[in-house]
């Protein structure tokens, strides 16, 4: 499996899931440039160091893919002197805020019943599917973006995988990246160090037992078969990935070539 080029990453106290998403091989024999797309989680728990991190990144724009109740559970991002910050919410991908306070307070019978005999995993597929065939205006509005002038540019939801994940991937896409090289990155939020940390009321005993962990999993992981399902709607839906971009997301030829001549090398 193609892996993308080593790079130091800083340790960041507040921000869970960051990386450059530079090094990656297209087809045809480039690279995507480092320091010009980056991702993350959500950006509301940035320490002071963090934020003076980030902003030595030379950030045009921060897309923030969460919804409102994301940003209402988490906090505002945090605030980034010269950077635009474009709040998009995407289709949160388990399906709302009444969702995840049942996730975060539910009992062990409620999560059974919520996640058991594999429907979180089908949850979290028919997401996948849903923002990519639901959120075609999203997804053209940030590769014009990237394409114009919103370079460097950082791309983060709440942890950073799901919503975030998919957008680096359509992103990718669009770039030429080939597809291992697309998963290899996608499946780095599973690393220890990068997942986002669940937080479920009561005590310890009972709200993370093994097999309360276990029925929660499917949420907080990335998984090869939910990319795989969003590429395969991409097929499906559109016959493959050129007219997907074309008719899906209007992005002309000439827009994607002033895409690849910003962000790859």
């Amino acid at each position: 499996m193609t892996q993308q080029i080593p790079s130091t990453e800083p340790e960041l106290a507040g921000v869970r899931n960051f990386r450059d998403v530079g090094g990656l091989p297209t087809a045809d024999g480039r690279r995507v440039r480092h320091g010009v797309l980056f991702r993350s989680g959500h950006l509301a728990h940035a320490t002071d160091e963090d934020a003076a991190f980030l902003s030595s990144l030379g950030l045009h724009t921060v897309f923030d893919f969460r919804n409102a109740a994301d940003q209402k559970l988490e906090g505002p991002d945090v605030e980034l002197p010269g950077v635009l910050n474009v709040n998009l919410p995407l289709s949160d991908p388990a399906d709302g805020a009444e969702f995840w306070k049942m996730v975060r307070d539910g009992d062990i019978e409620q999560l059974r019943v919520l996640l058991g005999d594999g429907r979180a995993a089908g949850r979290m597929i028919a997401s996948y599917r849903t923002i990519i065939k639901g959120r075609t205006a999203e997804h053209s509005r940030v590769l014009h973006a990237l394409a114009e002038d919103s370079v460097p540019v950082l791309m983060h939801c709440a942890a950073g995988k799901d919503r975030a994940g998919l957008s680096v991937a359509v992103t990718l896409l669009a770039l030429g990246v080939e597809r291992d090289a697309i998963l290899a990155d996608y499946l780095e939020s599973n690393a220890t160090h990068r997942r986002y940390k669940v937080r479920r009321g009561g005590s310890a005993a009972t709200a993370y037992t093994p097999e309360v962990m276990e029925l929660l999993s499917p949420l907080f992981d990335a998984r090869e078969e939910y990319l795989a399902a969003a590429l395969d709607t991409i097929d499906a839906t559109w016959g493959g990935v050129d007219p997907y971009l074309e008719k899906g997301l209007k992005l002309a030829p000439r827009t994607r070539e002033r895409l690849r001549e910003r962000l790859l090398d």
